[in-house]
């Protein structure tokens, strides 16, 4: 296994390479190609691609990687979110207020809007395009820094303390001096398209500052859009990293990252739509086997969803059970909430422990405070949706939902570890 130092270097790559769920494919799918996998199209026909083999395909901004190798017929899953709380580009984004040209942004998901104010931001996703053959989907990255969104002088606040930031006035963005090129002409520019072609586009804004190894022992990882791409990141490592393994479940290998966790998951690519399940089933009936078959191996399949966990704050310790501290590079964590905004039960609690154990690292167990709502993750989704056995991980950090996060270094190696062990189990 390579270092932990190594394993973050990695995370800062895939994270700056990344900054949409379009871009985390992208990413995702290059190095898989790289390292020998097909990827496969859900209107081309299955059939020929054989019992054993390593496939993937894309969905938008959700990817689904699979290593058949094993000759099981039972799966075992590591699942996670490919989307980031962040500031969306609006339908009608052009305006001018103050004398100034403004974007309007409008956030998505939890986004802490505190933490995006006086940055500079580029713009990524992609746009619908008219084509000679009707609509094409083009991938879009402006990483100069086009936009920023102005705190407001402390001069002007009431009291000195700040202000209350009100989503739909006080998170949009400076274009520029008006006069110049509009967004959308530049947007489409950037695209090599015309602009009257552009039909509809889905973009959103990134943090420029690169991610980077930090700390005073280079002990910590500060990033944007940790939660959830240290998932996506350590969970393509544990699946490549598992190659050949001989393993005791002789499982096929799948890797599932889905879009729109962050605003529910109700998507045609989100963890509730059909993409899971329909492509597991495809892999059965690949395999020459028929609907029962498929069946029986969803009952004998177990899911490990990864969403990155709340490390305990140095300094909010009083917004954490007491009794479960949740330390930086301590280890993977185990995540139950008796609610079910995860979805770990007895038995998925057993299968992840087993798999640090048998990676050698350290488990960390997580519960919310019972005064405090609980966030939640694709696991009770994925659970509902596919009756997959399913057990909610992650990996600690703190600063979750700002536009930067912050995480240990040597837990990037851990959680990876632990991941791979899951998949391919001694």
């Amino acid at each position: 296994m390579i270092t932990s130092t190594a394993d973050a270097d990695g995370l800062c790559r895939f994270v700056d390479a990344s900054p949409s769920p379009f871009h985390v494919c992208a990413t995702v799918a290059d190095t898989l190609r790289d390292a020998g996998w097909t990827e496969l199209h859900e209107t081309d026909a299955w059939a020929g691609i054989g019992s054993a083999g390593r496939f993937f395909v894309v969905r938008g901004g959700s990817v689904i990687a699979w290593d058949a190798r094993g000759g099981g017929s039972t799966f075992r899953i590591v699942g996670g979110h490919t989307d980031s709380p962040n500031l969306r580009v609006k339908q009608h984004p052009e305006y001018v207020s103050a004398g100034l040209a403004m974007v309007g942004l409008e956030p998505y998901g939890g986004a802490w809007l505190n933490s995006w104010l006086d940055r500079d931001l580029g713009v990524s996703g992609r746009l619908a395009v008219r084509g000679p053959d009707g609509i094409r989907q083009i991938p879009l990255r402006i990483d100069d820094p086009v936009l920023r969104v102005p705190q407001l002088a402390i001069h002007l606040s009431e009291d000195r303390k700040g202000v209350s930031l009100d989503p739909q006035r006080h998170v949009n963005a400076l274009w520029g001096i008006p006069g110049g090129a509009g967004f959308l002409e530049t947007v489409a520019d950037r695209a090599g398209v015309v602009v009257d072609d552009v039909l509809g586009w889905e973009l959103m804004t990134h943090d420029l500052a690169p991610s980077a190894v930090v700390g005073a022992e280079r002990d910590l990882v500060s990033a944007p859009r940790l939660d959830n791409q240290g998932t996506c990141y350590a969970g393509l490592r544990a699946l490549l990293d598992a190659g050949e393994r001989t393993s005791s479940s002789g499982a096929t290998r799948v890797l599932a990252l889905f879009d729109h966790e962050e605003v529910g998951s109700g998507s045609d690519r989100g963890a509730a739509s059909d993409f899971l399940i329909t492509v597991l089933e495809r892999i059965v009936m690949a395999r020459g086997d028929d609907r029962d078959a498929f069946l029986a191996a969803m009952a004998g399949s177990v899911c490990a969803s990864g969403d990155m966990a709340h490390a305990t704050h140095p300094n909010y310790p009083e917004r954490h059970e007491p009794s479960h501290t949740i330390a930086v590079n301590g280890g993977p964590v185990l995540k139950v909430n008796q609610n079910l905004r995860y979805a770990s039960d007895a038995t998925g609690e057993a299968v992840f422990a087993i798999a640090c154990q048998d990676a050698g690292v350290p488990l960390q167990r997580y519960v919310h405070r019972a005064d405090l709502p609980c966030g939640s993750t694709i696991g009770p989704i994925t659970a509902t949706r596919t009756g997959l056995s399913t057990v909610d991980v992650g990996a600690p950090q703190l600063a979750m939902h700002s536009a930067r996060e912050v995480m240990g270094a040597r837990d990037v190696t851990s959680y990876s570890a632990a991941l791979q062990a899951f998949l391919a189990p001694a």
